[in-house]
């Protein structure tokens, strides 16, 4: 049996691998309809989702939660741009 590390890793997989394509989704999207300013709020919300990722693995929480909010941000505001 594993024990509880092992689920905290394939939660962190399953949340990587859905946020890639949510991130993804909205990038295809704003394309699709032709948002140049959803697909730069996308790419630039998938940038700082990568970059906490790294904050994460230097044990850098303050930073990892900066970009966590700024990708959260930029994810809204590309959704608004093919929503309004």
């Amino acid at each position: 049996m594993g024990s509880g590390n092992d689920f905290e890793k394939y939660a962190v997989a399953v949340i990587i691998v859905f946020g890639a394509v949510i991130i993804g989704g909205l990038m295809a999207a704003a394309m699709t309809f032709g948002h140049r300013n959803g697909f730069l709020f996308a790419l630039g919300g998938a940038t700082a989702a990568w970059i906490s990722g790294n904050a994460l693995l230097l044990d850098r929480p303050r930073i990892y939660a900066l970009f966590v909010g700024i990708a959260a941000l930029m994810l809204v505001g590309s959704t608004l741009t093919l929503v309004l």
